[in-house]
C-alpha cells in the first residue's frame, strides 16, 4: 500500500471511528442504507454463497442482516475503523468481525464465495480492491459492489482527482472497472429507493470470477 493512500485511509478510519455512534440512528439506517443492504441480500440468496464477506461493514448491520438471514456457513465483517468494529461485536457473536484495509484483506487466494461492499467503495483505491476481491474469491464467486454514482458525468470528481479522497464511479467505469479486475458483470442498476431518497444516487454493479 502507497504511503498517500496509508494516510488517506487513516484519515478516513479516524472520521468514522467518531461518526460511529450516529451510524446506527433508525432513521439513516432505514432511509439511505437499508435500500443497498435489501439489493445485496437478493444477489446473495440468488447465489447460494456460503463463505462471505462484508467490506467496509461499519457497525455491523449489513453483516449481522446476512448471517441471520441467509444463514452462511462464515460470514466476516471487515472494517478499518476500531470504533465501527466496536459496536459491530455487540451485534453478533456468529460475524468474524475483522480489521482490514480493502486493499489488503487477510484472507487466502481463492477462499470465499462472495465480496460485498455497500456505501464506502467511493473511498476505496478501486481498482487495487477489485484485484484483491478477485483475489480471495473461489472460481465463481460472486462480487457486489453498491456505491455512490452521480446520474450526470458533470458531477463526478474530475479524473485527475480519483481516489483523492474519493470517486464517485459512473455505471461505465463500474463496468471498466470490474472486466480490468477480471470480473464478469451479470447486473448492474441503480438502487431502488423510495421517491424521498432518490436524491442519493446510488449504484450496485454484481459480477463473478471466472471458473
Amino acid at each position: 500500500m502507497t504511503a498517500p493512500r496509508r494516510v488517506l485511509n487513516g484519515a478516513v478510519t479516524s472520521m468514522w471511528s467518531l461518526l460511529s455512534p450516529a451510524y446506527d440512528l433508525p432513521f439513516l439506517q432505514q432511509w439511505i442504507y437499508r435500500p443497498p443492504h435489501d439489493e445485496v441480500i437478493a444477489a446473495l440468496r440468488a447465489h447460494g454463497a456460503d463463505k462471505i464477506a462484508d467490506i467496509a461493514c461499519g457497525t455491523g448491520v449489513l453483516s449481522s442482516r446476512i448471517e441471520r438471514e441467509l444463514h452462511p456457513g462464515e460470514i466476516y465483517g471487515v472494517d478499518m475503523s476500531d470504533g465501527m468494529l466496536s459496536q459491530a461485536r455487540a451485534k453478533s457473536e456468529r460475524v468474524h468481525w475483522l480489521r482490514a484495509p480493502a486493499e489488503q484483506l487477510p484472507f487466502g487466494d481463492g477462499v470465499l464465495d462472495a465480496v460485498v461492499t455497500t456505501s464506502a467503495f467511493h473511498f476505496f483505491d478501486q481498482p487495487a480492491a477489485l484485484r484483491e476481491f478477485h483475489r480471495v474469491l473461489t472460481p465463481g464467486g460472486l462480487v457486489a459492489v453498491a456505491t455512490l454514482s452521480a446520474r450526470q458525468p458533470v458531477l463526478q470528481i474530475p479524473s485527475a482527482s480519483k481516489w483523492k479522497p474519493q470517486h464517485n464511479p459512473s455505471p461505465k467505469e463500474m463496468r471498466a472497472l470490474f472486466e480490468d479486475a477480471g470480473f464478469t458483470i451479470t447486473d448492474q442498476h441503480r438502487v431502488r429507493r423510495p421517491v424521498w431518497t432518490q436524491l442519493l444516487s446510488d449504484l450496485i454493479t454484481v459480477g463473478t470470477k471466472g471458473e
